[in-house]
């Protein structure tokens, strides 16, 4: 089945083009929707889905596997926080799982999105206040 037994893919596109119509579809809309998000973001692969990098930190990824396709938010405090928003939607505990004829809104990625910015910029300033700190 396509997108269950592919080789490891170098490439956003090259990971799309090996998903099924119906899921290259849904994970396209999922990409444009993303990318209108986190204009500054770039695209990569990590741990073999088709990921987004925004300031140095991983910030997003999908993926589709044969019975679902999944927007991984890398986060468990984003999805605990949001998780009103994700009632009836399957998640773990940094995972929304979806079938690609039911897309997720874009209103809530780019909700999600932007939480994940704002997470990743929190966890960098914290790290940038630690580093700084000089003993006597």
């Amino acid at each position: 089945m396509p997108g269950e037994s592919r080789t490891a893919a170098t490439s956003f596109d090259e990971y799309l083009a090996a998903l099924g119509t119906e899921q290259r579809a849904a994970l396209q809309k999922l990409r444009r929707t993303i990318r209108a998000a986190a204009p500054g973001a770039e695209e990569c692969i990590s741990y073999q889905l088709a990921a987004f990098r925004h300031q140095g930190r991983m910030l997003v990824a999908l993926g589709a596997t044969a019975k679902h396709c999944a927007f991984y938010l890398m986060s468990d405090k984003t999805i605990a926080a949001h998780r009103e928003a994700l009632e009836g939607y399957d998640t773990s505990k940094g995972t929304i799982r979806f079938q690609p004829d039911r897309p997720l809104p874009a209103a809530l990625v780019r909700k999600l999105v932007k939480a994940r910015i704002a997470e990743n910029a929190a966890a960098a300033a914290g790290s940038s206040r630690r580093g700084t700190t000089t003993r006597k």
